[in-house]
């Protein structure tokens, strides 16, 4: 048996990069995944890509920041697939800025998906879990599920121009720390990843313009080649890490052999420090 066999898994912005690599990774461990994008045809990769594999996958696509999202998102999963056991909040964008220069409107957004968002997320997860472990309780039988919330190193560190991302990913620390202690009852882990210098498209090198579209405004995005190098030659390890690395590290606070770690950071960065 797989040691996810049987698991039902949430994945917000899996249609792309790290969590792309990791709704792969828990479908190849035996998890019934369900996958989020902000658009259809990534989303539907990612879907394509886990059942080809000969695993089982649903899709859930939308902005996380809509109001109906978490109630369609927890839905599809009690419907697809009759459960709900790991949630990660893992979607998300920058729009960077100096702090002088951040407009409210900028700072909203940022909060609103990588803060408010998973805050919502798991409110709506919250009475589904609750009556399963009560049950599973009243069976004499004990399953953990796992919480993982995306944060990175800007928000355990700091980042000079990331005032908004940084705030709204320290938020996520408390938000963890805090369901770590209201949801152990109920046998949930909840921790929390923070990323650090990870090969995606919010990291590539600038060439010409590059930009990602989020509900239809274009965000700028990307480092200046010698930014990139500065940034290595911060690492120990001496390069960046890989979506595959990067969700490795997430995997690792889903799988059984992290039922006893919960209320958690683990910076994933190669040993970088801002």
């Amino acid at each position: 048996m797989a040691r996810l066999d049987g698991r039902v898994a949430l994945v917000t912005g899996a249609g792309r990069g790290i969590g792309a690599s990791l709704a792969r990774q828990l479908a190849a461990e035996g998890a019934r995944v369900v996958v989020n994008d902000l658009d259809a045809a990534p989303t539907q990769e990612t879907v394509d890509a886990i059942i080809a594999a000969g695993g089982l996958a649903a899709g859930c696509p939308g902005s996380v920041t809509q109001a109906d999202f978490p109630r369609r998102f927890v839905s599809t999963a009690l419907e697809a697939f009759g459960g709900l056991h790991i949630i990660v909040n893992n979607a998300g964008y920058i729009w960077n800025g100096p702090i002088h220069k951040i407009t409210d409107e900028q700072w909203d957004a940022i909060q609103d998906v990588h803060l408010k968002a998973p805050f919502r997320i798991l409110r709506e997860a919250f009475p589904h879990i609750r009556d399963q472990a009560v049950a599973e309780a009243a069976a004499e039988r004990r399953v953990q599920r796992k919480v993982v919330n995306i944060s990175s190193v800007s928000g355990t560190r700091g980042s000079a121009g990331q005032a908004n991302y940084a705030a709204a990913k320290a938020g996520l620390v408390g938000l963890t720390k805090t369901l770590a202690k209201e949801w152990g009852r109920y046998n949930v882990n909840v921790n929390c990843v923070a990323f650090g210098f990870i090969d995606t498209r919010l990291t590539q090198e600038i060439k010409g313009e590059t930009a990602v579209t989020i509900e239809g405004r274009q965000h700028r995005v990307g480092l200046l080649a010698e930014g990139r190098a500065a940034t290595v030659a911060q690492i120990p390890l001496g390069r960046a890490g890989t979506p595959d690395e990067a969700a490795g590290g997430v995997l690792l606070l889903c799988l059984p052999e992290a039922d006893y770690i919960t209320g958690q950071v683990l910076e994933v960065g190669g040993g970088l420090t801002m």
